[in-house]
């Protein structure tokens, strides 16, 4: 297929995309695709709770309610209502402000957020008068997800050198599950298409700050907009993926859109979505893992480290190259850091990536020891690490999957675990293990705002 996107095989990809949103069957989707749904629901659920309270929560909260409409759907972890767009907003940042969220390997999107934070959203304000089933979201939310992968796909990795991809490809994702469950048809699906990708943003200069999850809750509400105006007959061009002054052309330039059609509707995407043991950019998650394993495997204490030398691919030096974060947001995007509290702690949850933590004497001291180099020989998901003790000795360990990639995937009860210990602060044991159920269950529900009810604290 040709490189350009207003190539000839890149024609009517909006078209085609939209087409295949409406006709799409919950009947023709496999049990093993369901299942990786409701997994990605069970641990986009733990996310929120455990973002619930976060500071960016409260800042956003305190500026935001003020103007808030109605109160048609809850902030999940919290007891507030407001209107549903901004209910999408919030929950959208709280699912992915801990960085914990789950990811698309292949392109680094993070597909649960803009996708189920809107149609939870929809859900609540769709349930006193004509309740949107688990069935229904569960079906719309495997075709969002599919969108945004598969948009993502045509763009990596040019386009992520500048933005954040859930931001942009994200957007389309959250407008074909809301359009979906509206009933949009084709002409309708592809206005939607088009008022979320005049939409498309999301910087990578915000990394480490508060933005960064603002970026991700604005996928999720702006593309609920782009579907309820379409609704309404708000139109917009018919092109916006191809077209030369359209979202790839501007936003990538060259890329091939040919693969965003590849196995529509055989394949789905959300068969690759991946989920994090540890708090932070998933492209250092290999090095953590090969620091555990020198630390709880030998038995090495931080005193005993005389120097830390990691060899990862080289998207892990771009996104995660912070050498010195000043707090507990730059923190997570440092392979530095993540690399001495692994030492340190032994763990690189939460708790990790705090301002206090970031800024603890001990661990500044081993993240000054750990020197990187990027290798092309690597994959994303793939480390070495060789450690030099301060008696000379010296230990190197290959990572060749990361845990929580398709290759070495956390399994259903590790993503329980999870759940439970992301809920702590926020629900009682029993009312989370409740909710854990409910997500699995989500295709039997007869109100998937059930889900909404059983996260208010």
């Amino acid at each position: 297929m040709s490189g350009t996107p207003d190539s000839k095989d890149a024609r009517g990809v909006t078209r085609a995309l939209a087409e295949f949103v409406v006709a799409s069957r919950f009947d023709d989707i496999g049990a093993a695709v369901r299942h990786e749904a409701e997994r990605s629901l069970v641990n986009w659920m733990g996310c929120a709770l455990g973002g619930a309270h976060h500071a960016t929560l409260d800042a956003a909260l305190a500026a935001l309610l003020p103007f808030a409409g109605p109160p048609q759907a809850g902030i999940i972890g919290r007891r507030e209502r407001l209107d549903a767009p901004t209910a999408a907003l919030l929950n959208g940042m709280s699912a992915h402000v801990l960085d914990f969220d789950d990811t698309h390997l292949r392109t680094l999107l993070h597909p649960s957020v803009p996708v189920a934070s809107s149609l939870l959203a929809l859900a609540e304000y769709r349930a006193a008068h004509r309740p949107l089933s688990g069935a229904e979201f569960l079906h719309a939310f495997i075709v969002g997800v599919d969108v945004e992968c598969r948009i993502a796909n045509a763009i990596y990795p040019t386009h992520i050198e500048q933005w954040y991809i859930t931001g942009t490809a994200g957007v389309f994702g959250a407008a074909a599950a809301v359009g979906q469950v509206l009933g949009l048809d084709a002409v309708g699906m592809v206005s939607a298409f088009g008022i979320a990708g005049t939409q498309a943003a999301g910087l990578r200069e915000m990394a480490g700050t508060m933005c960064k999850s603002f970026v991700h809750g604005r996928a999720a509400q702006n593309g609920m907009l782009s579907a309820i105006m379409a609704q309404s007959g708000f139109t917009s061009s018919a092109r916006v993926i191809e077209a030369p002054r359209g979202f790839a052309r501007v936003l990538v330039g060259d890329c091939d859109l040919g693969v965003i059609l590849e196995g529509l509707g055989e394949r789905w995407e959300i068969s690759l979505n991946t989920y994090k043991p540890h708090a932070c950019g998933v492209v250092c998650h290999p090095v953590i893992d090969g620091c555990l394993t020198v630390r709880n495997g030998h038995g090495v204490t931080p005193a005993q480290i005389a120097a830390v030398a990691l060899r990862v691919h080289p998207l892990a030096l771009k996104l995660t190259g912070i050498r010195a974060p000043r707090g507990g947001l730059e923190g997570k995007w440092s392979l530095y850091h993540s690399a001495a509290v692994a030492f340190c702690d032994g763990a690189a949850g939460e708790e990790q990536y705090t301002d206090a933590r970031v800024c603890d004497p001990q661990v500044t001291a081993v993240r000054e020891r750990v020197t990187a180099e990027a290798d092309a020989g690597l994959r994303e998901d793939e480390a070495r690490i060789v450690v030099t003790l301060t008696d000379g000795r010296r230990i190197d360990v290959h990572i060749e999957h990361a845990l929580g990639s398709v290759d070495n995937p956390m399994s259903d009860h590790d993503l329980e675990r999870k759940f439970i210990g992301l809920a702590a602060d926020t629900l009682p044991t029993g009312r989370a293990e409740q909710l854990i159920e409910q997500c699995w269950q989500i295709g039997a529900l007869t109100d998937a705002a059930q889900l909404a009810r059983l996260a208010v604290p």
